[in-house]
């Protein structure tokens, strides 16, 4: 049996990327070149306290965006000026691993940033001091996946890069090359 071709993304990580990095930060080892973990993610749904079908239409369209089910998330705490109780679901999130991590990526990078109104790169210091990268979205229409005309209303989301980088600088430099369009400055 012929195994599937790599995805795009991960074809240019091992052929550009790693000989790349190598030189750059004087690696010894191939295993010290930072990768792609792990892509996270979340919308938060504080409205599904008063509206319980806004679950539903965000798990649709959460699975639209990463072709996999999402997982609902719960209130750990109670509040009670937010009319919150524990267990309560506010939330969803998807771990995306391996194949669907370079897909979505690479549609993320070459597909999605760019259809963003008024796009002048995405902010460098959004890491958290260990490589790893967050990026927020207004809404989730700027994906080619979601059917205009089904969304009830526009959510905003939050995409996290895990990477093996060990500083900032590692990671930023991982996903520069990788094609994530940084601004200038």
């Amino acid at each position: 049996m012929e195994r599937p071709a790599l995805p795009r993304l991960k074809e240019k990580y091992l052929q550009d990327v790693v000989p790349a990095l190598m030189k750059e930060f004087d690696y010894a080892n191939l295993m010290q070149v930072p990768h792609l973990e792990k892509i996270v993610i979340n919308i938060g749904l504080g409205e599904a306290i008063q509206n319980p079908k806004a679950l539903e239409a965000a798990q649709s369209d959460m699975a639209a965006i990463s072709g996999q089910h999402a997982v609902i998330t719960r209130a750990k705490k109670s509040i009670a000026s937010f009319k919150l109780r524990a267990g309560m679901p506010i939330g969803m999130m998807v771990t995306l691993r391996g194949r669907r991590m370079y897909e979505f990526m690479d549609r993320l990078v070459n597909a999605v940033i760019p259809r963003i109104r008024d796009f002048r790169g995405v902010q460098r210091n959004s890491f958290d001091g260990r490589g790893d990268y967050t990026l927020g979205m207004k809404d989730q229409l700027v994906f080619p996946e979601i059917d205009y005309d089904k969304v009830d209303k526009p959510r905003g989301l939050e995409v996290t890069i895990v990477t093996t980088a060990s500083s900032d600088e590692e990671g930023r430099r991982l996903l520069e090359l990788l094609g994530m369009p940084f601004m200038r400055g």
